[in-house]
């Protein structure tokens, strides 16, 4: 465990950060997928290294871990770029409507249930990588329950806000399983 001075230290040292931060000129679509991929990388970036500690809750009562939020990250994924953008049948793979907590509540330190919550991250991300390079532009919409009509520029902007707020959640657990801090 390495302390850095100050919080705002890097989590990694610099010449091992895979967040290779891209151009801060450009098309809209290159600049979000740009802050998107830093964002997707940074939860990978703070899952390094653990195992069976991805699945250590924050502090009672709550349910929260970094499994959790991969799970959790996975159906949100799922919902926006499947299901509203896509139109596709795709059902969330770790909540329910009897169990809405699923992606939390069933992060358990068991190496197939971390194996599958990651295999399933990666193919939801994949998904959506090839989803916005096939799409012919921002505008393309889909109708969500939720917000109603929304367009792919929404829901990249809504993507980056909700790993950028689990992001914090994940660097607080990370700091209570090995005193790890740094963005």
């Amino acid at each position: 465990m390495t302390t850095p001075s100050r919080r705002a230290a890097m989590f990694v040292p610099a010449e091992r950060d895979p967040r290779v931060l891209g151009p801060a000129t450009g098309d809209e679509r290159g600049l979000l997928t740009d802050f998107l991929a830093i964002q997707r990388t940074t939860l990978e970036l703070k899952c390094t290294g653990l195992h069976d500690a991805l699945a250590q809750r924050a502090v009672p009562p709550s349910t929260l871990s970094l499994l959790g939020l991969v799970r959790h990250l996975a159906d949100v994924e799922r919902r926006w770029f499947r299901r509203v953008l896509a139109g596709q049948e795709a059902p969330p793979l770790f909540s329910s409507p009897s169990g809405p907590d699923g992606d939390f509540s069933g992060a358990v330190p068991d190496p197939e249930v971390v194996a599958r919550a990651w295999e399933a991250w990666r193919a939801e991300v994949a998904f959506a990588e090839a989803f916005v390079a096939g799409a012919p532009d921002l505008d393309v919409e889909g109708h969500d329950s939720w917000r109603g009509t929304v367009s792919l520029r929404w829901v990249l902007v809504h993507m980056v806000e909700e790993y950028a707020r689990h992001n914090g959640h994940a660097d607080l657990l990370r700091e209570r399983i090995d005193g790890a801090v740094g963005l």
